[in-house]
Formats: structure tokens, sequence, C-alpha cells
């Protein structure tokens, strides 16, 4: 999902802001291979909706937090040792563990609230609304970034809304109340971006990701015991590759962001909707209608006109008109 994360990830430096499950500018050694960039950026996005396909299938079954518990069981089962194995228990150790821990909790809202929306919405609408995370990005990163955004930022910022509306509809007969949950969920990842953007130069992508591996586990695990729902071994097994995949995909977008720049590839991003749409059909035959795709399409050009911006704003230069 976009995820993130309902799907992890850390968000890019100053360059730009790709619109799903970012792990972008969190220090990694960069070998530039702009083509297996991209092809590790699609094979992410498809095993992102591959593990959103199986956790709106087992949220038929199962409560909402204890098919999220999945995921961030498997994310912490490959994290922490990780995160051992290469810096030892510093690697558990954050410069800044107060912003980590609300990083975490950014993380496990966005997953939360996206797989609540799962439950109810068809994928291809629940990841179009969570695709509208740079909408808040470029609106927190005023108080809490002390940026200056410009006039073209902010009609962007109102031309995705717009988007938003058309897939929504509120007032109309089509309208879900369970809409709202995906747009939390971008709040969230918002949340989780900013603090990124804080914390990039002083902690490192293993630390961050562990430190949103086990306070994810630890707070639904806290939780999971209340409303545990007994499984069968299919549901174990789909759990399990729910993790699993979304895990994969964090790995390959870490990948993908040692071989290209965070402005080629958030265009590529976008490409979950594909997968989102083809696999809802699929699986669920749930067929988006033309106001989601509509929308979609309005949502996706205000981010790439928003990612387009922040890569002029990363030019050097003496005046900057965004």
């Amino acid at each position: 999902m976009p995820s993130l994360p309902a799907h992890d990830a850390a968000g890019p430096g100053a360059a730009i802001l790709p619109p799903a499950n970012p792990v972008s500018a969190l220090r990694v050694a960069r070998r530039d291979d702009p083509w297996r960039g991209i092809l590790l950026i699609l094979g992410a996005v498809f095993f992102f909706s591959c593990s959103d396909a199986a956790s709106k299938f087992l949220t038929g079954t199962l409560p909402v937090l204890q098919v999220a518990w999945f995921r961030f069981v498997v994310f912490a089962i490959v994290m922490v040792p990780t995160a051992i194995a290469s810096q030892g228990f510093a690697g558990l150790r954050a410069r800044q563990p107060r912003l980590q821990i609300l990083r975490a909790i950014g993380v496990l809202g966005s997953a939360v609230f996206f797989v609540v929306g799962l439950g109810t919405l068809p994928m291809a609408e629940a990841t179009t609304m969570a695709f509208v995370s740079p909408i808040f990005v470029t609106a927190l990163s005023i108080p809490f970034l002390g940026e200056t955004v410009g006039l073209r930022r902010w009609a962007a910022v109102l031309v995705g809304l717009l988007g938003v509306m058309i897939v929504v509809r509120p007032g109309f007969g089509a309208f879900d109340s369970a809409a709202i949950y995906p747009i939390l969920s971008a709040l969230s990842w918002a949340v989780t971006l900013i603090i990124t953007r804080k914390t990039a130069d002083v902690d490192g992508a293993v630390t961050a990701l562990a430190y949103a591996a086990l306070v994810g586990f630890l707070a639904l695990s806290a939780v999971v015991p209340f409303i545990w729902t007994p499984m069968g071994w299919r549901e174990i097994m789909i759990g399990a590759a729910t993790g699993i995949a979304s895990t994969v995909a964090q790995g390959l977008i870490v990948l993908a962001y040692r071989h290209a720049s965070a402005s080629l590839l958030a265009p590529f991003f976008y490409s979950q909707l594909v997968w989102s749409v083809g696999l809802g059909i699929l699986v669920f035959g749930d067929v988006p209608d033309a106001w989601t795709f509509a929308g979609a399409g309005v949502i996706v050009g205000s981010g790439l006109y928003t990612a387009h911006r922040e890569r002029i704003r990363a030019r050097p230069r003496t005046t900057d008109a965004s």
C-alpha cells in the first residue's frame, strides 16, 4: 500500500517527495544504473500491492489489527537482526529516540488506517486516496521544516484535493465513510516523511527501519491478544505472505535508491495503481468506476507536478518561484 505503509520506509531528503512508499534519502551508497533502479521500484510496488491484496483478503475473517500485526512480525524478524548484524546493538540506539518513536508511530498509523480502509473499499479506490500524502507533506513542511511553499505548489495541492473529492464524492450516494481511512493513512505517512527529513542526517536507514519494526510490533502485540481470532493454516500462510511481501518491497526500494535518484524514480511509484486495479479485479471482482479513474488521474497529475517543483527547488539557483 502506499503504501506503507501502510508501508514503512524513510522519506526523501530535500530532493523530492515520492507519492507512495519511499525509503529514499536514508543515506545509501549510490551506483548509478537508472534502468535497474526503475525495475526495482516496479518490483517493489508489485510486492506492496500483493501485500495489500492479501491483507484485504484476511480482513474478511480476521480483525484489522491482527492482519496488520503479521506485517510487523515479519518486519521485526528481518530488521532487528539486520540492525544488530550491521552495527551491533548500537544499530538499535537512535541519537534522536523520541523522534524515531514518533516516526514509528506514523508508520504504524499509516499501516493500520490503510488496512482498515482495505477492509471496506476496493483496492484501487483505497490506493488512489492514499497517494495524497505529498499534499499533506507540502502543508506540514511549512510549520515543521520551515520551508516556503509558493503559489504553484499550493495550486498543485488544491488540484490534488479536487482529485480526492472526485473519488470520494461527498454528498452523493456513492460516498463511503470508510474513505476517510486511506486519507488518515496518507496523513500518518506524511508525518513519517516529515520526521524522516528531520532525522535523516542523524540516524541511519537501518536504525530508522528497526525502530519502525520494533515499535509497530510491540504496540500491536500489546493489543492483539485482546482481539485475537483463531486462525487456520491458510490464514497463517496468507498472513505470513503479507509480511514477507511488504518486507521484500522495503528492501527493493532501498536497493532502487542505490542505483537512481529520487526525482527519476518518483513517477514510477504510481504504477502501484495499475497493480491495485488488476489485483482488485482478479481477486475481488472490484472494477473501478469512471469517477475513480478520473480522480486518480487528477491526483497523479498533482503529485507529478509537486515532484517536478521539488526537483526544481533542489537545483542550485538564486531565486525560487515554487
